[in-house]
C-alpha cells in the first residue's frame, strides 16, 4: 500500500515524496481514510508511530483547495516542543501547496500570534493556556473552525489541562465539527472525555494494551545513585552510542547532571520547565545538529522531541508511572526504526521498575558494564542531601529576615 491510495492532491503526495515517505505507517493506514471522508476518530497511538501525519494529512487535503484567509484547523498539544513539532511536520507536508499555519504557545511575544489569529492562517497549532489567553481578545473567535485535533490527549490530562480544554470548548463557535483525538494510552478519563467531544468516532487500535514502541531494546543497569554519573558517563564511551536523550525525575536535577556531564567533557544541553522557550529552542537544535551528545530532559519534554536518529534514550531516574517510561523510551525506534533504552535502576527504585515490568508482562534485561567500578566512592553527589537543603533554605530566611529588618528601620528614618 502507498499514499497514492488515499486519493490525496499532487501536491501532498509531492510533499511526502520530498520527505521520503513512501509506504504510510499502520496508523496512517487505519485513521486517514475515515479522517479524509469527515468521520471523528478516536486513535490509540504510540508515538513514533507516524501519527502527526495521520491527522495532518486529511487536513491538508481538506484545506488544499480551499480559500486562504480562515482558519479552518486547530491542533491542540500539551507542550511547547510538541506543538513547535506538529508545526514544522504541516510545513514539510504543504511545502508544495499555499496552506499555512502557525504555532501558538508560551514563552514567546504573542504579538506574531495575533497576527497568525488576525489573518486567518489556515492551520493553528496551539498549547491550551496561551490558546485561552488569546481567546480574551475578539480577534481570536475562530468562526471557521472546521476541525479540531486533540493530540497527546492522555498527556494533557495528566498534566492538569482538562478544565482548560472545556474552557476552549465553549469558546469555540457551535456547530457541527470534525474532532480528531489522538492519544499514546486509553485510561477511562480519555474514554470519558472521547464521549463527550466525539460523535460516533471510529476507533483505532484501542484494543492494543500499553506497550513500549516496536523496535527498542530495553536494558536496566543496577547501579548505586551516586554511582549513575560516572556510569552514564562510561556508557557514552561505548561503541555505536551515537546520541542520548537522557531523562530525571526534577528539573534540578536536569541541571546538575548536565553541568556534571559538561564538567567531564560531555557536550551536554538541558531543556525543561525552568529554561525560556529561547534557550529549550537553542537546546534542541544543537541536539538535533549534532552540536552536542547528549539532551538531558525532564517529562515535559517526553512527547515534544522528535530527532531522527536518536540511538539511545536513558533513564536516569525511574519513572513512576508506566505510561511516563512509554513516552520516554518512544523518542528512540522512531517510524519503524530501532534504538535503545537504558534504565538505571538504583536499590530504592526497584520496586518502580518492577511495577513498569509487570504492566508489560515481560522482564527487561539487568545488565553490568564490564570494567565500571560498582564499588567506587562518588566523587560528587547529583542529590544535595536534605539536612543540607533546609539548612541553606533557613539560612536564605534568615538573610530575608535581616533585610527586611534592615530595610524597615531606614524607612522609619527622619527626614533631615
Amino acid at each position: 500500500m502507498s499514499f497514492t491510495s488515499f486519493t490525496l492532491h499532487v501536491d501532498l503526495l509531492r510533499g511526502l515524496d520530498a520527505l521520503g515517505f513512501a509506504v504510510p505507517t499502520p496508523i496512517q493506514k487505519d485513521a486517514i481514510p475515515p479522517a479524509t471522508e469527515g468521520r471523528d476518530v478516536l486513535a490509540c497511538a504510540m508515538t513514533g508511530s507516524g501519527k502527526t501525519a495521520a491527522f495532518l494529512l486529511p487536513i491538508l487535503q481538506r484545506l488544499v483547495d480551499r480559500p486562504r484567509g480562515v482558519t479552518r484547523a486547530l491542533v491542540l498539544a500539551p507542550t511547547r516542543e510538541l506543538a513547535a513539532q506538529i508545526d514544522e511536520h504541516r510545513r514539510e507536508l504543504a511545502r508544495f501547496t499555499r496552506i499555512g499555519g502557525a504555532a501558538v504557545f508560551g514563552g514567546v511575544a504573542m504579538g506574531p500570534q495575533e497576527q497568525a489569529f488576525r489573518r486567518g492562517a489556515d492551520i493553528l497549532v496551539a498549547t491550551p493556556g496561551r490558546l485561552l489567553d488569546h481567546f480574551q481578545h475578539s480577534y481570536a473567535r475562530l468562526a471557521g473552525l472546521e476541525v479540531l485535533v486533540l493530540d497527546e490527549a492522555d498527556r494533557m490530562l495528566d498534566m492538569g489541562f482538562l478544565p482548560d480544554i472545556r474552557r476552549i470548548m465553549k469558546a469555540l463557535p457551535a456547530g457541527r465539527r470534525q474532532t480528531l483525538l489522538f492519544s499514546a494510552t486509553l485510561p477511562p478519563a480519555i474514554t470519558a472525555l472521547a464521549r463527550e467531544l466525539l460523535r460516533d468516532p471510529v476507533m483505532i487500535n484501542v484494543e492494543r494494551p500499553a506497550a513500549p514502541a516496536v523496535g527498542v531494546s530495553h536494558a536496566a543497569y543496577p547501579v548505586a545513585s551516586d554511582l549513575k554519573l560516572p556510569l552514564l558517563v562510561e556508557l557514552l564511551r561505548q561503541p555505536g552510542v551515537r546520541n542520548m536523550l537522557v531523562f530525571t525525575r526534577t528539573k534540578h536535577r536536569a541541571n546538575r547532571l548536565a553541568d556534571g556531564l559538561v564538567r567531564r567533557g560531555v557536550a551536554a544541553q538541558r531543556i525543561h520547565g525552568n529554561r525560556s522557550q529561547a534557550q529549550r529552542t537553542r537546546a534542541l537544535a544543537a541536539f538535533k545538529a549534532g552540536a552536542c551528545r547528549v539532551l538531558v530532559a525532564t517529562n515535559i519534554a517526553a512527547r515534544g522531541i522528535d530527532v531522527t536518529g536518536l540511538s539511545h534514550v536513558v533513564n536516569f531516574d525511574v519513572p513512576t508511572m508506566t505510561d511516563d517510561y512509554i513516552h520516554r523510551v518512544g523518542r528512540t525506534a522512531r517510524a519503524e526504526a530501532v534504538g535503545d533504552a537504558i534504565t538505571l535502576v538504583s536499590p530504592a527504585e526497584e520496586a518502580d521498575f518492577r511495577s513498569i515490568e509487570h504492566a508489560f508482562g515481560t522482564r527487561i534485561p539487568r545488565v553490568t558494564l564490564p570494567g565500571f567500578d560498582y564499588t567506587a566512592r562518588a566523587t560528587e553527589r547529583l542529590e544535595v542531601p536534605m539536612a543540607q537543603r533546609i539548612a541553606a533554605i533557613r539560612a536564605r530566611r534568615a538573610d530575608e529576615r535581616a533585610r527586611s529588618r534592615t530595610n524597615a528601620a531606614r524607612a522609619h528614618v527622619p527626614y533631615r
